[in-house]
């Protein structure tokens, strides 16, 4: 089948275009799974390797640790994870959500990223259809999904996925896939801006961080994707979601107030929302309100 039948194909079967996305973003959610487990580590290994240098003392023969090797095996036994045990979230069910050599617990993370990762994608084929604005989409979701994660383990947005993001919205919106490019640069700037400020006054009135660079640089992304006059709307919808988490988890969890939240994940969140349904709640807003 030629390029140009299997278009036509995905744009007269929508269905089929849905189950595709689908599928594809399961087998993305676990790749994704390694970029979470790995990608901090990567970096802290890389850390250690220039403070190294920086003292004088080379470090020779450390063994390769990427996104690809070593290959992916069980952290108790040391078993080495085969094809057949790396389907997504269907080898996750069949091994009963332990390890095939030593029986050990895999956490249930793995197999609830895969299928995160492939409803959405689904749910993009279906909200956009076949087109450059899903393919857009789907990558903005993938990378969102990426760093949720990693913040909440590490309470880190590391640079390797915020400033390519940040990049690839001004890309796409140079043909106004979500917006127009003048909204996506200035929605860059104003995303970065706003929690920058947010971030001295808090700290110029407590003496206190109460966020890190890695925020200012996420919101600085997603205004390049859905341009400035989506923040406002992200801005408060994580802004009530992370206040309800934090309280919830300071009440039920017997979190001290002390502990800091990442607040990365309700960025993301807010932008997921926006991505979908932000022109709807903007103009119910307005109605609401009667601003015109």
């Amino acid at each position: 089948m030629t390029m140009t039948a299997l278009v036509e194909l995905l744009q007269s079967l929508p269905f089929l275009f849905i189950v595709l996305c689908g599928i594809t973003g399961l087998l993305v959610g676990s790749f994704l799974n390694v970029v979470i487990h790995r990608l901090p580590k990567m970096l802290e290994r890389e850390w250690l390797v220039q403070c190294a240098e920086l003292n004088g003392n080379e470090q020779e023969n450390v063994p390769p640790y990427n996104l690809s090797m070593p290959r992916s095996a069980c952290p108790q036994c040391g078993h080495k994870i085969s094809a057949l045990e790396n389907i997504p979230v269907i080898s996750y069910l069949l091994l009963r959500g332990k390890c095939k050599n030593c029986s050990a617990y895999i956490s249930a993370r793995y197999p609830i990223v895969e299928s995160v990762s492939g409803l959405l994608s689904a749910y993009v084929a279906w909200h956009f259809g076949f087109g450059y604005a899903a393919l857009a989409a789907l990558l903005f979701i993938w990378m969102l999904l990426a760093l949720t994660c990693i913040d909440i383990d590490t309470q880190l947005l590391p640079d390797d996925i915020t400033l390519p993001l940040l990049w690839l919205g001004l890309f796409f919106n140079l043909s106004a896939t979500f917006t127009d490019i003048n909204s996506a640069v200035i929605g860059a700037i104003t995303g970065y801006l706003a929690l920058w400020s947010i971030y001295w006054l808090f700290k110029l009135a407590t003496g206190k961080e109460g966020m890190g660079y890695g925020d200012f640089k996420l919101l600085a992304a997603i205004g390049a994707w859905l341009g400035w006059q989506m923040l406002p709307l992200v801005i408060m919808l994580s802004s009530i979601v992370g206040a309800v988490v934090g309280i919830a988890l300071i009440v039920v969890a017997r979190l001290g107030r002390n502990v800091p939240i990442p607040f990365g994940p309700y960025l993301a969140g807010g932008g997921l929302i926006a991505l979908f349904w932000g022109q709807s709640l903007t103009q119910g807003y307005l109605q609401l309100f009667s601003v015109s």
